[in-house]
C-alpha cells in the first residue's frame, strides 16, 4: 500500500499519525503477516491491537452509555453497550469508512473474498482504535468511536436483536410466528454466505445476507421490522 493511499485513509477518519507503523500494524491481518516472514520478536499482525482496541472502545462505550442514560439499570446498558459493539455492528461502523479496502490479506485470504468478512474487518476496526490510542491517547480515540459508533444508538440495538424484537411484532399482530427461508448458499465450506429470507404468513417482508444462518437471519429480520413499520406509519 502506497504513502497516498494511507494518507487517503487519515483522510477519511479524520486522525493523521504520527507512527505511520502504528496505522500499517492495524491493518495487517494475521494471513499477511506470516507471509511476510517477519522476525518472531516484532509484531507481525494486528492481533495485539485489537486487544487494546477492544478495551478502548468498551471504556469508551461504557462512558457514553453510562451518562447518557442516568436512571437506566445496568443489565439494559450491557444490552446496549452489546448492540454496539459487537461483529455486525463494528464492520458496519468499518464499512462506512472503506476500511475493508485498506486491509493487508494474504493470498489464501483474499482468494476466499476475505475483505469482505465481517470478523476480518471489525477486527481491524478495533485495532484501528487500538493504533489511534497508542499514537494519540484517549481523547482521539474517543472522538473517532463517538463519530462512528456512538450513533444512532436506537437502530443499532434494534439490528443487535431483530429476531427477538420481530417475533414480538408478529405475534402481535398476526399471532403468529416468522419463518426463515435459505433462498441461497455460496462459497467454501469454510466461508460460506448465506441469503436467507424472512416470511410471514406465506409473505416475504425482508431478506438478508450474512457469512452464517443467524447473520443472515438477523439481516432479514431487521429488514422486515423497517417494512412492517412502515406499514404501520
Amino acid at each position: 500500500m502506497d504513502f497516498e493511499r494511507l494518507n487517503e485513509l487519515e483522510n477519511i477518519i479524520g486522525y493523521s499519525f504520527k507512527d505511520r507503523k502504528l496505522l500499517k500494524l492495524a491493518l495487517t491481518h494475521s494471513s499477511y503477516g506470516h507471509e511476510l516472514m517477519i522476525n518472531r520478536n516484532v509484531p507481525k499482525d494486528n492481533e495485539r491491537l485489537e486487544f487494546l482496541g477492544d478495551a478502548v472502545l468498551e471504556l469508551v462505550t461504557s462512558d457514553f452509555l453510562y451518562r447518557l442514560y442516568e436512571t437506566v439499570p445496568e443489565g439494559r446498558l450491557s444490552k446496549l453497550r452489546a448492540s454496539l459493539v459487537c461483529e455486525p455492528t463494528l464492520a458496519e461502523c468499518a464499512r462506512s469508512i472503506r476500511l475493508n479496502e485498506f486491509i493487508f490479506l494474504g493470498k489464501g485470504e483474499q482468494h476466499n473474498n476475505g475483505a469482505e468478512r465481517d470478523s476480518i474487518i471489525s477486527d481491524a476496526f478495533e485495532a484501528l482504535i487500538g493504533a489511534i490510542y497508542l499514537d494519540g491517547g484517549i481523547e482521539p480515540a474517543s472522538r473517532f468511536i463517538n463519530r462512528l459508533v456512538l450513533n444512532d444508538i436506537e437502530s443499532k440495538s434494534l439490528f443487535y436483536d431483530a429476531k427477538t424484537e420481530l417475533q414480538v411484532m408478529v405475534q402481535n399482530k398476526f399471532q403468529c410466528c416468522p419463518d426463515y427461508e435459505v433462498i441461497a448458499e455460496d462459497g467454501p465450506p469454510h466461508n460460506k454466505s448465506y441469503l436467507i429470507s424472512c416470511v410471514i404468513n406465506g409473505i416475504e417482508y425482508g431478506r438478508g445476507s450474512g457469512n452464517s444462518k443467524k447473520q443472515a437471519q438477523q439481516h432479514a429480520a431487521y429488514n422486515a421490522i423497517i417494512k412492517l413499520n412502515k406499514e404501520q406509519e
